[in-house]
């Protein structure tokens, strides 16, 4: 028996060597066996590799189960740190969607606030206004009421004042119309007065009408004058002057109070201007003309100058194109005395461009070679082919031996009959750029039609 190795700093019991083991069989007896030598050195090679071997996979196992347990940590670290970082993502994504809904929350605070405010601002305008209009219709009600006041009042006042003057100009009419044998002419006084009251009706009558009223007032006057002159004839052979003069002054101021009143209540109604507004008119109707006067000349002197720059510009213009374009501004010129015109006209320049130039104005050879050119370019770009292999005329792809359209023929008397396959064919090459070629143009006039 051999001691195994030390397990862990221990020591391993001690294990009986089986070495070459085989199952125990009954040998005969009468046999005698020869002991044999054990192979100690192969067993215990055997066993220092087994245990070599146990030993291997024990470290790989604990290495395995380390290298297991690093990467659980690792893992474990990363998905931690993971969710940590998403947290304070989600995090800050609150406090920012927070912050958001604050500033929204305020914003919307703060337009409800300014809505508001207008509205108030609104309503108390309106209010404002309502009441500046409510306190305007009061002030001309006022005004209104205190004119109609003034009228009815002066009214009153005219018609006492009327009958106060009959009464003082009635008695001395009366004692000249009195005769005791006509009593009834004292009732001559009264007609007199009262048909100058009936005029004055009439004339009423004829402004409510929008009828003349002229005659009706020279009426009135006319019998106020024969009223005061009996008075004043009367009062002096009769009388005292005094009386003479005061009935006869009665005799004219009644009805002219009257009529006063009357002329001052249609001139109202019709809008008759007062003095002063028709002057105030008349130096607003004088501040317009001067301004109308002063605007015409503006417009005048502006026009003038347009007309002047627009003179210049001509002149800079014909001899700009007289020194650029000396053969085409003969033929202009040439064409200009032929139809009449005094100046080069566009249309004359136009003809005589293009007489010249054989283009219109603006196009040359030189420019018109360009853009051909430039467009070449830009056909060669767009479709991928060299620019010296692009075809400069509509039937390129129409070589020398592609029999033609038929036409007159120069040989005589009959020209050689083509037969099949006598000449060469394209070359495959050939026949794909001409192909793409033929796209390309068909592509190209597609896109300008």
């Amino acid at each position: 028996m051999t001691a195994s190795p030390p397990l862990n700093g221990h020591k391993r019991p001690t294990m009986p060597v089986l070495g070459d083991w085989r199952p125990a069989t009954p040998e005969p007896a009468e046999e005698q066996r020869t002991p044999q030598p054990e192979p100690a050195v192969d067993a215990e090679v055997a066993r220092a590799k087994a245990w070599a071997e146990a030993e291997e996979r024990r470290v790989a196992a604990e290495a395995a189960k380390e290298e297991r347990l690093i990467k659980a940590r690792a893992e474990a670290d990363a998905i931690r740190a993971e969710a940590e970082e998403n947290a304070r993502k989600a995090r800050l994504a609150n406090d920012r969607q927070e912050r958001k809904d604050r500033e929204a929350a305020s914003a919307s605070d703060a337009r409800i606030a300014e809505n508001n405010r207008r509205r108030a601002a609104a309503e108390r305008a309106q209010w404002e206004e309502a009441r500046e209009v409510e306190e305007q219709q009061a002030a001309e009600a006022a005004a209104a009421a205190e004119i109609q006041a003034a009228d009815d009042k002066w009214r009153s006042y005219a018609i006492k004042f009327a009958i106060v003057c009959g009464i003082v100009s009635l008695p001395v009419q009366m004692s000249f119309f009195w005769n005791p044998k006509a009593p009834w002419m004292a009732a001559a006084p009264i007609m007199l007065e009262g048909a100058a009251w009936v005029v004055h009706r009439g004339a009423r009558a004829a402004a409510v009408s929008r009828r003349p009223v002229w005659h009706y007032r020279t009426i009135v006057w006319l019998l106020a004058f024969l009223a005061a002159g009996v008075n004043l004839y009367h009062g002096l052979h009769s009388f005292d002057p005094g009386t003479a003069v005061a009935t006869a002054f009665a005799s004219i101021a009644g009805p002219g109070v009257w009529d006063l009143h009357e002329n001052g209540r249609l001139r109202k109604r019709e809008g008759v201007l007062t003095r002063r507004e028709r002057a105030a008119a008349k130096k607003a109707a004088k501040a317009e003309a001067a301004a109308k006067a002063a605007e015409e000349d503006r417009k005048g002197s502006e026009k003038e100058a347009a007309d002047q720059a627009a003179k210049e510009a001509a002149e800079m213009l014909a001899a700009a194109r007289a020194e650029e374009f000396p053969e085409v501004w003969d033929e202009a010129e040439k064409i200009a005395a032929a139809v009449g015109e005094v100046t080069v006209t566009e249309a004359v320049w136009a003809r005589a461009y293009r007489n010249i130039q054989g283009c219109d104005p603006g196009e040359s050879i030189e420019s018109i070679s360009s853009r051909r050119k430039a467009e070449a370019r830009v056909e060669a770009a767009l479709s991928g082919t060299p620019v010296n292999t692009l075809s400069k005329t509509t039937n390129a792809q129409r070589a020398i031996q592609v029999k033609a359209a038929r036409s007159a023929s120069s040989y005589r008397p009959v020209p050689p009959r083509r037969k099949r396959n006598d000449t060469p064919k394209f070359h495959p090459v050939a026949r794909t750029l001409a192909a793409d070629a033929k796209r390309a143009a068909n592509t190209r006039q597609k896109d300008e039609s």
